[in-house]
């Protein structure tokens, strides 16, 4: 009996080294490409860098990546989900698994930087890539076409396709890409995000959901006549002072944030529009709902205590992510493989610059050659549309040091390191882990059906997908200044 077992092991294992070598030499073949490529996924990146295009509104960088996938012979499908810079590029190669890359292109509004180690902005340009997401487009183009290129030359069966994906911040194009039923017929969803160190946790991320409250009074000279006006203004300061107390009576994890977008033009006109945006977040979908609601009865309170009429927009509602620790320890050990990120002489001069308006408590500069442990657990402070697909598909991602350690996300250090071969040395490590993760998922079934089983018993039983931002179309103007009479 023991003999038996033995042999059928052994037959086992037999059969699955060829795969496992078949593996071995994908991944040799995918870095390989994107090594001897890297200057020209560099050049994309830093073209999207400089377009710094805003969500919705990312039309030059949307047709730099589908150029370039469809140079490779991509079948590219474009406007998606009524996005029009929303696009699905794909390659087939007879029956297979079917696994996509997510790339994001979008880039933040009030923050700009040049390509310096101390503050220097660019005058004329309000936005700038904070995020790192024109390094998240190319490097998941790199991943796309190398895998491509993989299955090509030895004849890999299965698809690949690369998302074009919109207006991640704030925009929630993933979500309307969800909805639409794009991701349905899809084995494995993967992704990255630029950072300041390289991990591939197994963690979650929040909940949000946005609006724009709008108020609307009635004008007056608000010396001569401040009887006759009824200020819009009013109302949104009304009703942030309510949130400001509702703080107290939430539980402990959320998070709400505003700006006001516009309030007036003239200290002597009583303005008759004001506009607030919002966001609520907590790691549970069903508490940002019931929170948003609250806030959404603040809005109401402050039209009546003003005497101004209000109304509010969802622009967007993203769930938690759900983390898959089968695809996560895969992504880690290609990761490991790959290594971090390595400075020469000239990045470190400029990291070490960069490094000193960090702050005392910034780790080390050599963190980022280092791989950080794999987590399992937690929430992160962020929220990403990647969310929603991750509970309609099982869905794996990565982190690379493409900013300098101690970087926070959002900052003009995230946008001056991410101008740089420093940002592009993280987006190569990712896209290495990306495409070695895409042939395992190829040549593994195993690993693909351990996926699916996990994301399976993840969800709760009789879980039906309801996007929180209802049923409205893609915000394609929320960017746009506010001004009176809206948007």
């Amino acid at each position: 009996m023991i003999r038996c077992q033995v042999s059928a092991l052994l037959i086992a294992v037999t059969m699955a080294l060829p795969s496992l070598a078949g593996a071995q030499d994908g991944k040799t073949m995918v870095a390989a490409y994107i090594d001897e490529n890297a200057n020209s996924y560099g050049d994309i990146a830093q073209e999207i860098w400089e377009l710094a295009e805003l969500g919705y509104m990312e039309t030059e960088s949307s047709a730099l990546l589908q150029s370039a996938l469809d140079r490779e012979g991509f079948e590219i499908e474009a406007g998606v989900a009524g996005i029009p810079t929303a696009f699905v590029a794909s390659w087939k190669n007879g029956d297979g698994p079917i696994v996509g890359i997510m790339a994001e292109y979008d880039a933040l509004p009030g923050i700009t930087q040049d390509r310096q180690p101390i503050r220097a902005p660019i005058e004329g340009k309000p936005q700038g890539h904070a995020c790192g997401h024109h390094l998240f487009a190319a490097g998941s183009t790199a991943a796309a076409i190398a895998t491509k290129r993989w299955m090509e030359q030895t004849g890999q069966q299965g698809e690949i396709r690369l998302y074009g994906t919109p207006a991640e911040e704030g925009g929630a194009g993933k979500v309307y890409m969800v909805r639409a039923g794009l991701f349905e017929d899809v084995d494995i969803m993967l992704h990255w995000h630029a950072a300041d160190v390289n991990s591939a946790d197994a963690s979650s991320s929040l909940s949000n959901k946005s609006a724009k409250f709008r108020f609307t009074g009635i004008s007056a000279h608000a010396a001569a006549a401040p009887e006759r006006g009824r200020s819009a203004l009013d109302g949104v300061e009304a009703m942030n002072h309510m949130v400001n107390l509702l703080r107290e009576h939430v539980p402990q994890e959320t998070r709400i944030h505003y700006v006001i977008t516009y309030g007036g033009a003239a200290p002597n006109v009583v303005p008759d529009f004001a506009e607030v945006f919002y966001y609520v977040r907590n790691p549970d979908p069903a508490n940002v709902k019931s929170i948003f609601e609250r806030v959404a009865a603040t809005a109401e309170g402050a039209a009546l205590g003003t005497g101004t009429t209000m109304e509010y927009e969802v622009i967007h509602g993203l769930y938690n992510l759900l983390p898959n620790l089968a695809l996560q320890e895969a992504m880690h050990a290609n990761l490991t493989r790959v290594g971090g990120v390595i400075y020469d002489d000239e990045e470190y001069s400029f990291a070490d610059l960069l490094h000193r308006t960090l702050g005392a408590d910034a780790p080390p500069l050599e963190s980022a050659m280092e791989i950080q442990p794999l987590a399992v657990g937690g929430s992160g402070g962020g929220s990403t549309d990647v969310a929603d697909v991750s509970w309609m598909v099982p869905t794996g991602g990565v982190r690379t040091a493409t900013w300098v350690p101690g970087t926070s996300a959002h900052s003009w250090q995230a946008i001056a390191a991410g101008g740089t071969t420093i940002g592009e040395k993280g987006m190569l490590v990712a896209a290495k882990t990306l495409a070695m993760t895409a042939v395992d998922l190829f040549t593994r079934p195993d690993l693909v059906t351990a996926a699916k089983i996990e994301h399976a018993t993840s969800i709760p039983e009789g879980w039906v997908y309801e996007p929180l931002l209802g049923d409205r179309d893609p915000p394609l103007d929320y960017r746009k200044p506010a001004g009176p009479g809206g948007e």
